[in-house]
């Protein structure tokens, strides 16, 4: 692993660590400070994880909208477990979050037919629902050509 991949590497699980931690993802400047780095270097990093589709930034900003499957805006899809409480970006990432931090959840979100509320339960890494449909509405492999919609 070269030095550029293993300074990626460590800005990527700070990223994770103090977005689960906090509940909002920590700027460039927090991850420099913290890494003892140089702002510089972080944006630098951030920019190859943003092109290896790990970060996903606010328009115009380098400020991280979705370290997938946490999104740091408000969302349909708020995700609860004992740890804390996270906003996923899409119902897909709401599953993801408790498989990321091998926890039970409760998913609470809405019909997007109907806006009746709906919480869907994960426990022992299942969800304990048997019914219901999911419906993507962009094909997974054209997702990452407007992450901020799909």
């Amino acid at each position: 692993m070269g030095a550029a991949e293993a300074f990626d590497r460590e800005v990527r699980l700070f990223v994770y660590r103090h977005f689960v931690d906090e509940g909002e993802p920590p700027t460039a400047a927090q991850v420099a400070d913290r890494l003892g780095k140089s702002t510089e270097d972080v944006e630098a990093s951030f920019r190859r994880l943003e092109a290896a589709h790990v970060l996903v930034f606010a328009p115009g900003t380098l400020n991280i909208w979705m370290a997938n499957p946490l999104c740091a805006f408000p969302t349909t899809f708020r995700v609860t477990t004992e740890r804390g409480s996270w906003w996923g970006t899409c119902v897909w990432d709401a599953f993801g979050i408790p498989a990321m931090l091998d926890e039970d959840a409760a998913i609470a979100t809405s019909c997007p037919d109907c806006s009746e509320p709906m919480e869907f339960r994960l426990e022992g890494g299942s969800l304990t629902v048997d019914d219901g449909v999911a419906h993507f509405a962009v094909p997974a492999r054209r997702w990452w050509d407007n992450i901020g919609y799909t």
